[in-house]
């Protein structure tokens, strides 16, 4: 499919640049397609959605934690020495990650790097740049590993915002809570996995009244999610990988929640897109750790998500071709007019949108 079939016009005064307090105060766009005109598109708040679940209905929730993985570097080839920003997007090994640089052009295959300061309290970090690849990606190997590598990280790294947002502001100590889900665990990601930012104590309190179960996954979350559509076909674009795990543990209750009934509801376009990674052509979910690449394009045939919890999408995205993928397309362009004409926040910051799949009753 041509890309610009996915574009759409956004005012600049949509896009969120804080959360809404309390977080599950945003409002959250219910959509159903195959519905009658009244009923296709709802507007609700994210506080209704233990009211718009049943109880044998399962979330599965994204527990990855975003470091600070932006970083400020400076390249040194005799006396010529070059700023450099960092963003790190995939660890390869215990002191290894891929990254990406800007400017790209200043650094080259064997350069070294010194991140942060050697004159503050944290110092600075020795790095060399492995690696060069295409579109300003790098691979650098870290004079440190392991848990070393990760406590320097932290220490001089800053929170990543996405682009659209560290754009108009700069990030602040508010952003290490904001920019982080309430049930963030396993540290990796450099992205936040955005849909589960609306989910407070309380809400979860009464998703558990509800009798609505929640399972977890981990998807670290990698910066080329927020790297633009560059190719004129969807066919001809790549994606980047990003490590993914599933437990015998969730891929059990998973299973049994489907064999009983109810429907797995994916909070965030990371949670669906490892299950449908890990989905058997049934739609069992098997364990699953590794690599995930999936292009989820209009045409995919799901196999295990029911319904989708998810944020809105840049215009020509891999994710708004997803959702349009799952709600299907003439459906997501009719919610997203909707949404803009209606004055809802857009991106990570934003409202939420709560879709059903477009063919929600075939085979199940």
């Amino acid at each position: 499919m041509r890309v610009d079939d996915f574009a759409f016009d956004l005012p600049d005064e949509r896009i969120a640049l804080r959360p809404a307090e309390p977080r599950d105060a945003a409002r959250m766009l219910v959509v159903r397609p195959g519905a009658s005109a009244d009923a296709r598109l709802e507007d609700r708040i994210v506080r209704d959605l233990p009211d718009l679940l049943e109880p044998n209905d399962v979330l599965v929730l994204n527990d990855t934690r975003v470091i600070p993985a932006r970083l400020h570097a400076r390249r040194t080839r005799g006396e010529a020495v070059a700023g450099v920003e960092i963003l790190l997007h995939k660890r390869e090994g215990g002191s290894r990650w891929r990254a990406f640089a800007r400017p790209a052009k200043k650094l080259a295959a064997g350069d070294p790097l010194v991140l942060g300061d050697a004159g503050t309290e944290f110092g600075a970090l020795s790095a060399v740049v492995a690696e060069k690849g295409e579109a300003g990606e790098v691979v650098l190997d870290f004079a440190v590993s392991g848990p070393d590598l990760d406590l320097a990280v932290a220490r001089i790294g800053e929170m990543p915002l996405p682009p659209y947002i560290a754009g108009k502001r700069a990030a602040d100590a508010r952003d290490a809570r904001d920019y982080q889900t309430i049930y963030a665990r396993e540290a990796g990601a450099v992205a936040a996995p955005t849909a589960g930012l609306h989910f407070t104590d309380d809400l979860f309190a009464r998703l558990d009244a509800r009798g609505i179960a929640r399972h977890f996954v981990t998807l670290h979350v990698g910066a080329g999610t927020f790297l633009p559509v560059k190719a004129e076909d969807t066919a001809d674009h790549r994606m980047h990988a990003e490590w993914g795990t599933i437990t015998a543990e969730t891929a059990d209750a998973l299973n049994a929640a489907r064999a009983r009934g109810g429907r797995i509801v994916a909070v965030g376009t990371t949670s669906l897109r490892l299950i449908e990674s890990a989905a058997r052509a049934d739609g069992t979910i098997p364990p699953f750790s590794g690599d995930t690449d999936i292009f989820i394009t209009p045409g995919f045939r799901f196999r295990a998500v029911d319904v989708l919890m998810t944020n809105f999408h840049l215009p020509r995205s891999t994710l708004m071709m997803l959702v349009s993928a799952f709600s299907g397309l003439e459906t997501m362009r009719a919610a997203y007019a909707h949404a803009i004409a209606s004055g809802y926040r857009f991106y990570s910051f934003g409202d939420s949108s709560l879709l059903c799949r477009a063919d929600a009753g075939a085979g199940r």
